[in-house]
């Protein structure tokens, strides 16, 4: 066991005797962009062989990049800038938007890459760039961005600021072996994180089946079954019929009152107030022109956002941009809620929609007046819809159970790594 000694700061508490801290402005310099001031159209091309990839917070996934989703910057902008070219071994830090403080370290770069202003770069990086990144994802820095950060609805932190950071000074003969033990261990922890993921996907999917089975088959295995004549229904229950919307739907158009808050249909179909989620990331109209008032128990389907599963019953009384459609029906809501959720879910809505927009389409109250919908007796609906949920709470506690497991273990790999790079664990020869 080596000897140790306080470092002087709480949050980082021993380090071992031979140690010194130091601040980031002494391991590397750090660049970012400025805005995109004097960019025309041109320069944000759509096609990757137009220009350089435009790294944003979206490309990261973990520690590693994932370039699954990329913009891309004209050849003469990203020319313009050769400070924030990027290049394998750099390490990016998010300073500006929700996830402010959030690193990575840069590696398999596919082609050219620049960063969008809510990006910094640290170049010139003097120690193991990549042990500089796994100090950046500890405690101590995170504590250190928390009390940077500034600003309400876009938070974001100063270059000068991050500079400050104070950080061990870990010796030169140390930093290999630290990185291997690191790579080492977290290669470990996030294949055991990535299997669980695996299953919270399994999960979601099954979930999803579900729904689409109950709402198109019904419950009983045994039931005589005919062609539906719809492509994506297939066979159904011979006594189920079919009705278009506009016979068993009823839209709605309530007047708004003075203390109505602002409801939001989110894509996991849950329907409430936004302040009741969130509030950063919306766009507040000065006048709200054309908005409508909601109550409990309303049928709310959006209009933009319907084929990504936006689609559910509000829990809540407010107004609403005119973009949701509010329904009412003498049928079962929530079987109907489902049978749409089940279409979202197997693209249906995609598949039929005319538009040129990308994985997107527009169900307003016209598309989904002429949509048939299957209809099987109101107490088979109300027994479909009982089923259904009974499925969905107990696949939803395991789910949770699992996501909790994973915060666990996201919270022990910091730990460790945090033991590590103070010194706490000790990397031997």
């Amino acid at each position: 066991m080596r000897e140790m000694k306080d470092s002087g700061i709480d949050y980082i508490g021993e380090i071992p005797y031979s140690w010194k801290m130091t601040k980031i402005k002494y391991i590397s310099d750090i660049f970012g962009r400025i805005g995109f001031r004097g960019y025309t159209e041109q320069d944000l091309v759509d096609y990757e062989e137009d220009g350089a990839i435009t790294l944003s917070p979206s490309n990261f996934h973990d520690m590693r990049m994932d370039y699954n989703k990329c913009t891309y910057l004209s050849w003469r902008k990203y020319e313009e800038s050769p400070e924030i070219m990027i290049n394998n071994g750099d390490v990016l830090l998010v300073k500006t938007g929700s996830t402010y403080g959030k690193a990575v370290y840069v590696t398999d770069l596919p082609k050219e890459a620049t960063i969008n202003p809510q990006l910094i770069v640290f170049k010139n990086i003097r120690i193991n760039s990549k042990l500089f990144s796994y100090i950046l994802q500890t405690k101590m820095i995170k504590i250190q961005t928390e009390l940077a950060v500034v600003g309400g609805t876009i938070p974001t932190m100063s270059q000068e600021k991050i500079y400050n950071f104070i950080m061990p000074q870990i010796p030169e003969e140390e930093q290999t072996r630290l990185v291997k033990i690191l790579d080492k261990e977290c290669t470990e922890i996030d294949s055991l994180i990535s299997d669980i993921q695996h299953q919270i996907e399994t999960l979601e999917e099954y979930k999803r089946s579900v729904i689409t089975e109950a709402v198109t088959k019904g419950l009983d295995k045994n039931v005589k079954m005919k062609d539906s004549g719809v492509q994506w229904i297939g066979d159904m229950p011979v006594h189920w019929d079919f009705q278009r919307g506009k016979y068993i739907l009823k839209y709605l158009q309530k007047t708004v009152r003075d203390d109505d808050g602002v409801i939001t249909c989110f894509r996991d179909g849950e329907v409430t107030l936004r302040s009741n989620r969130r509030e950063e990331g919306f766009t507040m109209a000065d006048k709200e022109i054309g908005y409508q008032g909601i109550d409990v128990g309303d049928l709310v389907v959006h209009g933009m956002d319907g084929f990504a599963g936006a689609i559910g019953i509000s829990d809540s009384r407010g107004k609403a941009s005119p973009v949701l459609n509010v329904l009412d029906t003498n049928q079962d809501k929530r079987y109907i809620m489902y049978y749409l959720r089940s279409m979202a879910y197997n693209d249906v809505f995609v598949a039929l929609a005319t538009g040129i927009r990308v994985r997107s389409c527009d169900l307003r109250w016209n598309k989904l007046a002429e949509l048939l919908y299957p209809l099987p007796p109101i107490k088979e609906q109300n027994e479909i819809v009982n089923y259904i949920d009974n499925v969905l709470e107990q696949t939803n506690s395991i789910i949770t159970e699992k996501k909790q497991q994973i915060e666990t273990i996201e919270e022990y790999k910091k730990s460790l790594i945090f033991e590590y790079v103070t010194g706490k664990k000790e990397v031997t020869q």
